[in-house]
């Protein structure tokens, strides 16, 4: 004889309203240290809080209670440890990390690159892994990260509107967020993120059990994202939201991926050829991306002069590198005539200010100047270990948001990564989003809750 469920079972209770109510919530309580990460994140930057300073930032601190928090959790319930695969990838850069602080010739700055490092790449991403259960914990982290991309973003798009952004061209336009001109990329990092993981919800079909609301939102969030992003005027940062989305709209499938790029291409001439949208600013940003030989301006002059540096650095210490943090300090001795030695800053409620270029701009030369081939291979292996992972994991359940958002965002880190390196505010942003794509390759999750 087929019976339902019993009447004092957790499932009938919860849906009658019972005793189980009351933990309606309680399964997000793990969440709360990454949300309040996030959280943090949206709040005003002092100008001068930055990672090159020494300063601590509050989302900082909010990640080194998350790993602790992680850390209580696994000895207080015994939740589900890593698998010695999964402890590799995560752990391998670890390695590197402390044989380039233990060579260098600087010890005090070796061990904060060493925590620094450790923070990013390791710590947080693996407690983000070990802290999420299922794909709901999924998309209430990959949400939080939509809603402060809005956030930052609806910021932005003032700053470009009423002139009180960050200082581009002598106009106060650029859109920089709460992140200020002292961390330029920091608001278009996280709108990109959100982009992102947006776009990722909106070609998935919906699961079983989701709102009926969550694509049409998601379509809503990206076309909300273009704005900020094409107004913070970041081409790296154009470039990498680019090769991610089309990549994503590519393994969402071929005929999906047909239609959709026929409608982009009908907007895009649409758009800019007949009604003529755009500032000649944003024209000249976009047309700039290929006059990367051919009479460049200061920034890519600068960028090439710093690449440079960071393999006369590479070529003198082949093994480990300078030593952590060490690139600012022999940046001069490697570096051509050709480099400025600072950027100008200013606008969005910072005064006039020259910011010293300390870093290559490219996490792969920073890496490899730094750390040497030792410290680049553990690392980069590490990511394309990730990168393999996600994407085989997301043939075999495919057309799954959380994994066309995770390889998604990976894409777009990898090749964010051409033209910038970690620094600044926005970093533990990075580390967050490294967690998730790290927890749909190492561990996916089965049916959503």
């Amino acid at each position: 004889m087929a019976c339902g469920p019993h009447p004092q079972s957790p499932a009938t209770l919860w849906r009658w309203g019972g005793p189980y109510r009351r933990a309606r919530g309680a399964w997000v309580a793990p969440l709360v240290p990454a949300l309040a990460v996030l959280l943090l994140l949206a709040a005003p930057v002092t100008p001068g809080d930055v990672s090159t300073s020494g300063k601590v930032t509050p989302a900082d601190a909010a990640s080194a209670v998350l790993v602790l928090a992680c850390a209580v959790r696994l000895l207080r319930h015994r939740a589900r440890p890593l698998t010695p695969a999964a402890a590799l990838i995560l752990g391998a850069p670890a390695v590197g990390f402390a044989v380039a602080a233990m060579t260098s010739l600087d010890p005090a700055a070796g061990l904060a690159g060493f925590l620094r490092y450790v923070q990013v790449f390791v710590l947080v991403p693996a407690a983000l892994v070990l802290l999420l259960r299922d794909r709901r914990d999924f998309a209430v982290v990959a949400g939080a990260v939509v809603g402060l991309a809005l956030v930052q973003g609806a910021i932005g798009v003032w700053q470009y509107a009423t002139a009180t952004g960050a200082s581009y061209m002598g106009e106060n336009i650029r859109a920089v967020g709460t992140f200020g001109p002292s961390d330029v990329m920091g608001m278009a990092t996280a709108v990109a993120y959100g982009l992102v993981i947006a776009t990722g919800y909106a070609l998935a079909p919906a699961a079983a059990g989701a709102p009926r609301w969550l694509r049409p939102a998601a379509l809503l969030c990206v076309a909300a994202l273009l704005v900020p992003l094409v107004v913070s005027f970041s081409r790296g940062t154009w470039i990498a939201t680019a090769v991610a989305c089309g990549s994503m709209i590519v393994l969402a499938g071929r005929r999906q991926a047909l239609r959709i790029f026929a409608v982009l291409a009908a907007a895009a001439v649409l758009l800019v050829g007949g009604v003529g949208v755009g500032s000649q600013m944003i024209s000249q940003r976009v047309t700039s991306i290929t006059q990367v030989t051919d009479a460049p301006d200061s920034s890519v002059t600068d960028r090439y002069a710093l690449w440079a540096a960071a393999l006369d650095m590479w070529r003198h210490h082949p093994a480990t590198g300078v030593g952590l943090k060490r690139f600012p300090d022999e940046r001069d001795g490697h570096a051509s005539l050709a480099l400025s030695s600072a950027s100008d800053t200013a606008g969005a409620g910072q005064s006039f200010v020259r910011e010293p270029l300390l870093s290559p701009h490219n996490m792969y030369l920073l890496t490899l100047s730094e750390q040497g081939l030792i410290g680049f291979t553990l690392l980069t292996g590490a990511w394309a270990a990730l990168l393999t992972l996600a994407t085989h994991r997301l043939r075999r359940s495919p057309h799954v948001a959380p994994g066309l958002a995770a390889v998604g965002l990976l894409l777009w880190q990898l090749v964010d990564f051409l033209y910038a390196d970690i620094g600044g505010p926005s970093t533990v942003l990075t580390a967050l989003l490294l967690g998730l794509t790290a927890w749909w390759a190492l561990v996916g999750g089965g049916e959503d809750a």
